[in-house]
């Protein structure tokens, strides 16, 4: 029975090309290496000794950077192709991340974070039109997933590999094993990947082609909404919560580093079996993103209950099945409204949600935080997950009444 669960998982994980693999393989290694930004609202707080003004700030030029290179990204992959943006961008963000070691002032790095955010953040529409380039058709919303598992994977390794680094040696050797990773993990895909040319996404039979500009697409921005929330939600994990988990629970970095690492490997083991169940019963995406929505908007309401460490462990076991509904297939529906030459430009604006996503979320959940405390950021980052779910449904019913 055990030998028959295991060959129906890795079942899932067939049928991929060899680019996909590589493609995998080396987001396995930069994310394993991403030990910075777990922990970077601790290391401005605790070791910069910033204010949570101050912190917020960084954060929101943190955001602001990501999505101008979001953007970027996206544009120049339509122009000039995902090749050359993937390859500048994780290259120079390496070097980059070790310049940024040695700037500990207060407008040094807000700048800082918005040149290296426009920077790196360039490299992630440019990967997801090369999903498009390099999976088979019929693979792609799985290709996106197996990516995602990678990200996972390597992120819950990451924070407490990071934890340690931190507890033995400081705050400074996350810079250098990130920028490390960044540079050596594209040089791998350089090696191993020829450049291919993006490929028209197709459209499913049942569904008119969505309008020839992104920014007449009602539904698709309707959906955007949603997706900006649940990144809203999600980047609290990275801002808010770690500081909570120091201030209320007494949490260590290594401790805050296993509850991020639990998420990692909860999606690896059970993403991708989830979206091969949900394209088998031809669920619609769309209404699985909502539900996901719902059940992060739940985890943070979760954290309302602060008298017991336990609650901690619940509320990620909430976060990250919601994030599993939310984002491989939020992922997917973005890609599939893209007409012909326009993936780019999508996936752009798809990206640029979740940068402002962690502008809002940062620098919000810092400000409530500070003059509210904790409990009233829980109280409304939990209320606007339900203000998502809401656009969820509306997004659902805009695109059946498009089918009809």
């Amino acid at each position: 029975m055990l030998l028959n669960a295991l060959k129906r998982y890795l079942n899932n994980f067939k049928g991929f090309t060899r680019e996909i693999w590589i493609l995998t393989i080396i987001t396995f290694i930069n994310r394993a290496g991403t030990m910075v930004v777990p922990f970077l609202s601790k290391y401005l707080k605790e070791e910069l000794h910033f204010t949570y003004n101050q912190v917020g700030w960084i954060m929101v030029c943190f955001g602001t950077g990501s999505m101008i290179g979001s953007w970027l990204g996206g544009k120049l992959s339509d122009k000039i192709g995902f090749y050359r943006i993937m390859i500048f961008s994780l290259l120079n963000t390496g070097i980059l991340l070790f310049f940024l070691n040695y700037i500990t002032t207060f407008t040094g790095l807000c700048i800082g974070m918005f040149v290296l955010m426009i920077i790196a953040d360039m490299f992630r529409p440019a990967m997801f039109v090369s999903i498009g380039a390099y999976a088979k058709p019929e693979n792609r919303t799985r290709a996106l997933t197996l990516v995602r598992l990678a990200v996972n994977l390597g992120f819950s390794a990451g924070p407490a590999l990071g934890g340690i680094i931190i507890m033995s040696g400081g705050y400074r050797g996350l810079f250098w094993v990130d920028g490390a990773t960044c540079i050596v993990a594209i040089l791998i895909f350089w090696a191993l990947v020829k450049e291919k040319k993006k490929v028209a996404l197709a459209q499913p039979e049942n569904k008119p082609l969505a309008p020839q500009s992104v920014f007449k697409d009602k539904p698709f921005w309707v959906f955007l909404t949603t997706c900006w929330i649940t990144g809203i939600l999600f980047f609290q994990l990275f801002n808010t919560i770690p500081l909570y988990h120091g201030e209320h629970f007494h949490l260590t970095e290594f401790q805050t580093g296993l509850l991020l690492t639990m998420n990692g490997l909860m999606i690896f083991f059970l993403e991708m079996p989830l979206v091969s169940f949900v394209e088998r019963k031809n669920i619609n995406k769309i209404k699985v993103v909502l539900a996901g929505c719902l059940l992060m908007s739940l985890s943070l309401f979760l954290m309302l209950f602060q008298n017991w460490v336990g609650i901690l462990v619940i509320m990620m076991i909430f976060m990250t099945i919601g994030e599993m509904f939310s984002f491989p297939f939020s992922n997917s529906v973005a890609i599939s409204r893209a007409p012909k030459g326009h993936e780019g430009r999508y996936m752009a604006i798809y990206t640029m949600s979740f940068s402002l996503a962690q502008i809002f979320s940062s620098k919000v959940g810092m400000l409530i935080v500070q003059g509210y405390g904790y409990s009233a950021n829980w109280l409304f980052m939990g209320t606007l997950g339900l203000v998502g779910t809401a656009f969820g449904l509306w997004s659902y019913r805009l695109v059946k009444k498009e089918n009809i």
